[in-house]
């Protein structure tokens, strides 16, 4: 049963009952160590630096706990204990993992063949990569899984809202008005569902990543966009000299992605550059391979590779996927977002 919800600001929201109240036992809130005798003081430290629960507490070192203000090693040994009697962070056997991954949600594209290639569409508790050259239509499905996802799920949807952190200021919402049309939404409604940051540098973008966990706590977010990943870090940090540095803060902020994925059932889709190779081969007219390195390659767990095809039409080809074979899909991009290819 769906019911269609006002809120305070008039924004419309989609909700299916039965799958709200699954969703609550997704993760345990920090607030529940309160009855471990935790004191309140402490958890709001916690909170205060980006950690509201408890699945998200047991993501950390107690190196790093130790390094929030206030905590001492002791508190922290105390928190963990506390932590670990609500949440099982140790083995599982292979059928209640199965059963776990009943709770992973597949948003459509938009493009059916798309879909079938991505074995349902773009999926939660993972991070999906698309690569490519400007212009191969990495941004134009960012926009249109901005719409999608606030689709119902029986309409292969999300049924929650956007987080969007733009780093190369192509994020326009005017051009979500038509693909929301197409989909038979209320485009303002769509609009309010969406949280937009523009990052302007690496340290700006790992601080808003940080943020994110107050609000997902708080909201059902299905989707995070971070478009691109590694434009920052390729202005930030120049040369071989800084190249070791650079891969270790890429390698935090996608641990960070991969955290907030499985903390909260997101589906992370990010976008990634491409760098010419000059050992791509003598067959290839024109090489090129994803920037980023090995880091990058091993934090993503779906690697779709995007380029032009003939006109409007674009191809995507999964580069690396742990279930999936490698295969291609052509769609195209409309005034509606991405569709199935016209011939």
């Amino acid at each position: 049963m769906i019911d269609v919800k006002f809120e305070d600001q008039g924004q419309l929201q989609l909700l299916d009952r039965e799958e709200a109240e699954e969703e609550e036992d997704c993760f345990e809130s920090i607030d529940k160590l309160i009855s471990q005798g935790i004191n309140a003081g402490d958890i709001k430290k916690l909170q205060d630096a980006g950690i509201y629960t408890c699945n998200g507490l047991m993501m950390h070192t107690k190196k790093s706990l130790t390094g929030i203000k206030g905590l001492s090693e002791a508190k922290v040994d105390k928190i963990c204990e506390a932590a670990e009697k609500l949440v099982n962070m140790g083995y599982v056997t292979g059928s209640d993992l199965l059963l776990r991954r009943k709770s992973v949600i597949r948003i459509t594209t938009g493009s059916q063949a798309l879909d079938e290639l991505l074995g349902g569409g773009i999926e939660t508790l993972s991070i999906t990569e698309a690569f490519g050259e400007f212009r191969s239509g990495k941004t134009q499905l960012a926009h249109t899984l901005c719409v999608s996802t606030q689709l119902p799920i029986h309409m292969h949807g999300g049924n929650g809202k956007v987080a969007y952190i733009d780093t190369e200021g192509t994020f326009r919402p005017d051009r979500i008005v038509p693909i929301a049309e197409r989909f038979g939404m209320d485009a303002n409604a769509v609009l309010d569902n969406i949280i937009y940051a523009r990052a302007y540098t690496y340290e700006h973008q790992y601080n808003l990543l940080l943020g994110l966990a107050a609000k997902m706590a708080e909201e059902p977010f299905r989707l995070l966009i971070v478009d691109s990943v590694i434009a920052l870090f390729r202005v930030d940090f120049s040369g071989r000299g800084e190249l070791a540095e650079r891969q270790q803060k890429l390698a935090q902020m996608l641990s960070r992605l991969t955290k907030i994925a499985e903390e909260f059932n997101v589906a992370v889709y990010m976008t990634n550059q491409v760098i010419a190779d000059p050992g791509g081969g003598m067959f290839i007219s024109d090489p090129k391979k994803p920037a980023g390195g090995h880091v990058l390659a091993h934090a993503s767990t779906i690697r779709l590779m995007l380029r032009k095809g003939k006109g409007e039409q674009r191809v995507c080809k999964i580069f690396d996927a742990p279930n999936l074979p490698e295969a291609e899909a052509v769609f195209q991009i409309t005034p509606g977002g991405i569709m199935d290819a016209k011939d």
